[in-house]
């Protein structure tokens, strides 16, 4: 796993995502999900990739349910991508690196 992806919680959500300079890819996941553990390796990469012009950061919704119901969170993972503190982009299910990289791209357009 990459250092490079942050693990957010409600107490920190605003000042690591809604506050970021950069644009921020945020990755809604639970442990027992097997198609989020299959896209986890794409976005430690993409953390890498990305470092310094974007974020990549994860939610457990088992742990930060109140961040998951304001998201409206009802199948994961659930991909939001924030710039400026507005939602810019959504995945729903898990997708390759290739369109992961698209949705940053976007935002860093």
């Amino acid at each position: 796993m990459s250092d490079k992806v942050v693990h957010v919680s409600t107490a920190d959500f605003q000042s690591t995502v809604l506050d970021s300079k950069e644009p921020v890819l945020v990755d809604f996941w639970a442990e027992w999900c097997g198609p989020c553990k299959m896209i986890a390796p794409a976005l430690d990469e993409l953390a890498d990739a990305y470092e310094g012009r974007a974020k990549i950061a994860k939610i457990n919704v088992d742990e930060q349910r109140e961040l998951a119901v304001k998201y409206h969170v009802r199948s994961i993972p659930y991909l939001l991508v924030f710039k400026d503190g507005e939602k810019v982009g959504e995945q729903i299910g898990a997708v390759g690196k290739a369109q992961l990289a698209g949705m940053l791209d976007k935002a860093l357009a």
